[in-house]
């Protein structure tokens, strides 16, 4: 018997613990650190490579980098190796329970020198032969009672369901991994627009602070304070840019392009309010459409079959072998021959293999069961964290969003009273700081916003609908 051990929980946390890991690390202003991945998720950030890299810069769609991840990321094509190895695997049970039909056919010439073999025979020739037959014939061999192996072919069936609904599950995995690439490289990209603007800024402030202190209107210390906070926008620019070039890069990664590739992303995810879904009702759905929970269903139907594989090793096997042919000197001068046997066997004293391999079965069977359990409780939390994070996600849009009309209306009155010489340029460079700390949080908010309604499309089953998501429902 074959035991099996799906690895797909683990991808699938793996996955939604980076996607939290990166929102994480977005909300606090920064770049997502270098992560090094479990194995069991290294697949979803890898793909396999198509075609060449052109001089002329690509225009990417969501779509299209959708449908490029689904043909080439790593994950997707080890979904659809593991599925052909099932198929293969369900193939080879079922042959157990088929006849075999095998065809030969001999040509034979022989001599016997007989005192070699012992024969010593006074007037009786020493040596015979040269002699030779011919020998065409086909046998068959076929288990007629055999109800292991029934349920061994039982057993691969669901394994092979399985795989096919785990790659499926995949293809949900991989729609969450360039989902989020995506929004990720739009998030920098914000960022980066947000931090120039804040260098213009800063410029204009620098300006006037040296203009001010030349006409000795003012102290040097504000041509001071306004060139350190342009010298430190210009370093977030730097590392600003740097983040939005290495997350491109990871987004080559992840659907299959060269990564000398030039593009641009040509679809914008703006802010779309999502109304609330019914939890119960929500939870429902996800139990009806979820592929990894009906994958683990199937696993543990196979575990039944194996289990019942295993009690069935006690039971006679009932055999036929036969074969028929035409043997003669030659095919003309030949006559059929053939013979039949049927055979019961049953097996006597193999108590310890057979008491091993049955426990060995049920504690495969439990640990599914458990697994299973597990995973109908993992599917409602699933639902509910997305739904949570959701409303989370979009209370801190309107926040930010409106902390950053409040921040650029501050830094515009501090900028008016500074000219006007009613005060020093430190209000100047506080607000500067505010909006710069306003800008950050409002992007990092409508990325966990976006990411958390991709992660609800995934745990009800519907990432395929991604778009519908992203957009509103």
């Amino acid at each position: 018997m074959t035991f099996k051990h799906s690895t797909h929980n683990s991808i699938r946390s793996g996955a939604c613990a980076l996607l939290l890991g990166f929102a994480a690390f977005m909300l606090a202003g920064q770049a997502p650190p270098s992560v090094t991945l479990p194995q069991a998720v290294a697949p979803l950030q890898g793909s396999v490579v198509q075609g060449e890299a052109t001089t002329q810069a690509l225009d990417l769609s969501l779509d299209d980098a959708m449908q490029r991840g689904l043909r080439n990321n790593l994950g997707a094509i080890l979904g659809r190796t593991q599925t052909a190895a099932a198929r293969g695997q369900r193939l080879s049970q079922l042959q157990a329970l088929l006849p075999s039909v095998d065809a030969s056919g001999k040509e034979t010439v022989m001599q016997s020198d007989l005192p070699a073999e012992g024969l010593r025979i006074p007037g009786f020739p020493t040596i015979i032969g040269p002699f030779g037959f011919t020998d065409v014939r086909a046998s068959l061999s076929w288990s007629l009672v055999d109800v292991a192996s029934l349920r061994n072919y039982l057993a691969a069936r669901h394994n092979f369901n399985a795989a096919e609904l785990s790659a499926k599950d995949t293809r949900e995995l991989v729609i969450l991994t360039v989902g989020n690439a995506y929004l990720l490289v739009l998030a920098d990209e914000a960022r980066v627009a947000s931090v120039e603007a804040q260098v213009v800024t800063a410029k204009v402030s620098l300006d006037q602070a040296v203009d001010n202190h030349q006409a000795g209107t003012a102290p040097l210390l504000d041509e001071l304070r306004s060139r350190v906070d342009s010298q430190s926008l210009d370093q977030q620019l730097i590392v600003a840019r740097n983040s939005l070039e290495k997350d491109k890069l990871a987004l080559a990664r992840v659907i299959g392009l060269p990564l000398a590739q030039s593009f641009r992303l040509s679809d914008k995810v703006p802010f779309a309010a999502f109304d609330q879904l019914d939890v119960e009702a929500a939870i429902h759905t996800a139990h009806a459409n979820r592929k990894d929970l009906a994958a683990m269903l199937e696993q543990t139907k196979a575990a039944e079959d194996q289990r019942k594989a295993a009690t069935a090793d006690r039971l006679p096997t009932l055999t036929f072998n036969g074969d028929y042919g035409d043997i003669g000197p030659t095919l003309a001068h030949s006559h059929g021959t053939g013979d039949a046997t049927g055979t019961v066997s049953v097996p006597l004293f193999k108590e310890f293999a057979l008491r091993g391999e049955a426990q060995q079965a049920q504690a495969q069977l439990d640990t599914a069961k458990a697994q299973l359990s597990d995973k109908n409780a993992q599917v409602d939390a699933d639902v509910r964290d997305a739904l949570l994070d959701i409303a989370s996600a979009q209370k801190q849009v309107e926040v930010t969003r409106s902390s950053v009309e409040l921040a650029s209306e501050a830094l515009s009155e501090a900028q008016q009273r500074y000219a006007n010489g009613v005060s020093d340029n430190l209000a100047v460079s506080q607000a500067e700081r505010s909006v710069a700390q306003a800008n950050d949080q409002y992007v990092a908010s409508l990325y966990r916003h976006n990411v958390a309604k991709l992660s609800l499309a995934r745990a009800l089953g519907a990432g395929d609908e991604y778009k519908s998501y992203l957009g509103g429902k």
